[in-house]
């Protein structure tokens, strides 16, 4: 696992400074026309790449790592993302609403809560979707001896029992908002499967949503070899379900 916080530091500090170069396009999403056809390739190209690229480096790396890897020339990234934080955001986005769907998915369609629980996480390990989630989801904050709490690692929001994930804002109040409003819905729908494992016995009482993300997070390595990485996955997470899994006194 790449620690993607201080990336992710790295990232809006360079939304700051970087520009397009010029005669660069709109930010993402601004566009009202459809693109051209090669356009909405290059597009796929890109965000494709950047899934991989800082998937394997954190969201530090740099732009420039991303067009080689969609083979397309620096400019073509900028015109369609004016900064590196257009992109990263794009890219956090997407894959806190896969991570979402695929933890509503589990609950629908699974009537045993443990048997949701490890769909969850087995299928979003699988994805790969855990490497890029922004760190306002993978933040805990940790209660100490006497019960009081970490403040300088507790987020600022969501407020849940000590050990809890909660959510904390690191860039301006507008973005932040759009950015928790999607995060808050990942918390909402883990925290479903989690209670229900918990209540059902099956879950170990001090488990909580962030040890469940942390699980995703951390189950997912990025190793070379394909066939590699999903044996060690696959291990790893075997492992790691044994450990979150109630056992009889």
């Amino acid at each position: 696992m790449h620690v993607q916080d201080s990336h992710w530091s790295s990232a809006l500090a360079a939304g700051t400074t970087m520009s397009a170069p010029k005669g660069g396009g709109r930010p993402d999403g601004a566009r009202t026309t459809p693109l051209r056809v090669d356009a909405q390739r290059n597009l796929e190209h890109v965000l494709r790449a950047a899934r991989e690229v800082f998937g394997e480096l954190g969201y530090g790396a740099p732009m420039e790592d991303v067009a080689r890897r969609a083979r397309v020339g620096v400019g073509t990234v900028y015109r369609r993302f004016p900064s590196k934080d257009v992109l990263v955001r794009r890219i956090a986005e997407e894959e806190t609403s896969r991570l979402t769907d695929q933890a509503r998915a589990a609950l629908g369609q699974e009537d045993e809560p443990w048997s949701a629980l490890s769909r969850f996480l087995r299928t979003s390990v699988a994805s790969g979707a855990g490497r890029l989630l922004p760190p306002q989801v993978l933040r805990v904050g940790v209660a100490e001896e006497h019960g009081r709490q970490d403040h300088a690692r507790l987020p600022q929001q969501r407020t849940q029992a000590a050990g809890e994930l909660r959510l904390v804002p690191e860039a301006p109040v507008a973005v932040a908002a759009q950015d928790d409003a999607g995060a808050a819905q990942l918390l909402d729908v883990v925290g479903q499967l989690v209670d229900r494992a918990r209540a059902a016995g099956e879950l170990r009482p001090d488990v909580s949503v962030s040890d469940v993300l942390l699980v995703i997070a951390t189950a997912a390595p990025s190793l070379p070899d394909a066939a590699q990485q999903a044996a060690a996955s696959a291990r790893l997470l075997d492992i790691l379900l044994e450990g979150l899994r109630s056992r009889p006194a």
